[in-house]
């Protein structure tokens, strides 16, 4: 699907631009034009990016490809960034991400992506209703789709801290092998979200810092806000994954102690039926020459193996073995 929509120099807005009209909104320098391309077939994006817009070939082909962490090239008469939005599904404990594409020019705003983004959506519904995420630029407009985005992020750290909460919850309740892969999956969930977070980071920095042709100095406090965002969620994602890596220790321990306790209840059986074993064992020698045909030996034994169990358990008892 590719939509548009167009404010021009003198005012007013006009959505779904036929693509013949696109090159008159290239040419208004004082208007804005922002074409959304969503899960269009990778052929006519890079028809309409090399044809229209004349982008880079290199530029083209990472934005035809999903394998990129989020990245910012400058190619002078414009800027080419990777950002990336995330989702996070409590049922398999998965975290998902949605990468975005931009071209960001002087009068223009491309976007690329192959899944829907919410950020995306929710801008461009409220740049229908309003100018303003318009009239001051497409630097301005890429930084409401980038705070959206962003935004997004904090219910996905408030799901995973209620996942480990319920996850140390299990360990004690449980601590069986469901426990320990669901410890494992939040864990990658945790260090996918650091490497999401992390560079993404360092690209709404340079965007903060570095001087671009295309980003109006007075637009740069903004993305040094998204930037500031995005260092609180990287301590709080640190946070996490200390928090797993505890859950994991808490685990190993519970599961020794488990492991523990069972092996001195067999240490405590096996050391109550050891007497027990060797008058058995020795009374069981059937030597004729051996005077053990009284009935009151016989009386006997069966006494010391009632007695001695008795005896040994209550010695155990005494010094809290058990």
């Amino acid at each position: 699907m590719i939509r548009t929509i167009y404010r021009s120099s003198k005012g007013g807005i006009t959505t779904d631009v036929p693509e013949s009209k696109w090159k008159v909104a290239l040419l208004d320098s004082g208007g804005l034009f922002w074409a959304d391309l969503a899960g269009e077939p990778g052929g006519r994006v890079e028809q309409l990016l090399a044809d229209l817009f004349h982008f880079h070939p290199l530029a083209i082909d990472d934005a035809l490809q999903e394998a990129h962490v989020p990245k910012i090239d400058d190619w002078g008469e414009y800027v080419y960034a990777v950002v990336h939005g995330v989702s996070y599904n409590p049922a398999t404990n998965e975290l998902d991400t949605n990468e975005i594409d931009v071209f960001l020019g002087k009068n223009f705003l491309i976007t690329h992506h192959k899944n829907p983004v919410m950020s995306a959506d929710k801008v461009w519904a409220a740049s229908q209703r309003s100018e303003r995420y318009l009239a001051r630029g497409a630097d301005y407009l890429l930084y409401n789709i980038v705070d959206t985005l962003v935004s997004d992020f904090m219910p996905v750290v408030d799901q995973l801290d209620d996942a480990i909460d319920e996850l140390e919850d299990q360990i004690f309740a449980a601590g069986n092998q469901a426990v320990l892969t669901k410890i494992f999956a939040i864990k990658r969930a945790v260090l996918h979200l650091r490497r999401i977070i992390i560079p993404q980071r360092e690209v709404m920095n340079r965007l903060a810092r570095d001087t671009y042709a295309v980003v109006d100095p007075d637009e740069r406090v903004y993305f040094r806000d998204v930037y500031d965002h995005l260092v609180r969620l990287a301590d709080i994602n640190d946070t996490l994954r200390d928090l797993t890596s505890g859950a994991l220790d808490t685990y190993l321990s519970v599961s020794s102690n488990r492991i523990n306790e069972i092996m001195k209840v067999l240490t405590v059986f096996t050391a109550l039926f050891m007497p027990l074993t060797f008058l058995t064992g020795f009374f069981g020698m059937n030597f004729e020459t051996l005077p053990f045909q009284s009935p009151y030996l016989f009386i006997g034994m069966l006494a010391l193996t009632i007695v001695i169990p008795l005896a040994m358990w209550r010695l155990f008892r005494r010094q809290g073995w058990i």
